[in-house]
């Protein structure tokens, strides 16, 4: 089912073979699933061995104790990290440099759910034991803390939906936030307000 997701998502695929030789994502992959039938069974030092071998290999991080679906395909997949109570469904793309990840305050079940049907592309940070809903798109470099619905589009830093079941979300203010613009505004109007305050303290001493 890996093998047949990369062949019907990736259009520059030419072959099983292809596949199977040289790509990084299928590669991890598979490495995942043996390091995976050991962390199960108590063998926990292996399935960190492999897991760090195919690191090595590929530039993919999966944790063996992540569990994963079936029909799941990572795209060029340099930079990847999946932790290790990350829960991933059936038929999930994820493209290069994606981060499903903690965000390091939680102890137990601390990275995201991705059910099944996603879309999670490049450069995305998908981060706490948040859960993405089926079929959902994660835009490009966003950065998501939160629940996402079903069917929900999600772009921006951080995350919000701008489209959800294939509608636009009209009320959605489409400037996303800038912190530093929005720091730089504060400090504007703080500076008129102390130029006001000097302005009507000289008054009154003249």
């Amino acid at each position: 089912m890996d093998l047949k997701a990369a062949l019907d998502h990736d259009p520059a695929a030419r072959s099983a073979w292809e596949i199977i030789l040289t790509y990084n994502g299928f590669h991890a992959l598979v490495h995942y699933r043996i390091a995976h039938f050991f962390h199960v069974r108590g063998f926990r030092l292996i399935a960190r061995m492999i897991s760090a071998w195919a690191r090595f290999l590929t530039g993919i991080e999966i944790h063996p104790g992540a569990k994963i679906g079936y029909g799941v395909f990572i795209d060029h997949g340099t930079g990847v990290v999946i932790g290790e109570t990350t829960e991933i469904g059936n038929n999930v793309t994820i493209y290069q440099g994606a981060t499903l990840g903690g965000t390091g305050k939680e102890t137990g079940k601390r990275h995201p759910t991705v059910e099944s049907g996603v879309m999670i592309s490049a450069g995305a940070k998908v981060l706490g034991p948040i859960t993405i809903g089926r079929n959902a798109k994660i835009g490009a470099g966003s950065v998501v803390l939160h629940d996402v619905p079903p069917n929900a589009t999600v772009v921006g830093v951080p995350g919000v939906v701008v489209r959800l079941n294939g509608e636009r979300v009209d009320d959605l203010d489409q400037c996303l936030p800038d912190p530093v613009e929005d720091k730089m505004c504060a400090l504007e109007r703080r500076i008129s307000e102390l130029e006001k305050t000097i302005a009507s303290l000289k008054e009154k001493k003249e």
